[in-house]
């Protein structure tokens, strides 16, 4: 009995201070194709109730993150193993869920300097060269979701 308690103190809690679920898009904003906008709902545990957070990326910025994303070896090689039809409608879903997957990864910028309980949007010029550079270190990140949610992580 004493074993069990000891081995439960020592696996730690379940650390994230906040919960983070994809809600829609990414879809234009105000029907403007030179921004795209991901919302997410956001519920920190110190919360009552959560929010929802529309994150915005210029879509110059989001076409030049896809593209290092695009050719990635695993999405690559996913693919490959597909029937042309499966391929051709497989690839079609890439630009949408690499664009979540880098909104993602600017909600989690703002995420780590503080969020405040209220609905709110981050604007397309705000974290630009601090995406570009959380990017490079979450890249993996971004294939994982996109394989994942393809249904195609090895």
């Amino acid at each position: 009995m004493l074993q069990c308690a000891t081995m439960a103190l020592e696996t730690p809690p379940d650390a994230t201070p906040s919960r983070v679920t994809f809600f829609f898009g990414p879809e234009p904003v105000d029907g403007d194709s030179s921004t795209q906008t991901c919302v997410f709902n956001v519920k920190k545990r110190s919360w009552k109730a959560g929010i929802q957070v529309s994150v915005d990326i210029a879509a110059d910025q989001l076409a030049a993150l896809q593209e290092t994303i695009r050719a990635a070896s695993p999405i690559t090689t996913a693919l490959d193993a597909l029937s042309e039809p499966d391929r051709t409608d497989t690839a079609a879903r890439i630009p949408d869920l690499a664009a979540q997957a880098i909104a993602w990864c600017k909600l989690d910028l703002r995420l780590d300097s503080g969020l405040p309980q209220e609905n709110q949007r981050i604007l397309g010029n705000e974290l630009v060269l601090e995406l570009d550079h959380a990017l490079l270190a979450r890249r993996e990140y971004v294939i994982a979701y996109i394989l994942t949610e393809l249904d195609l992580m090895p």
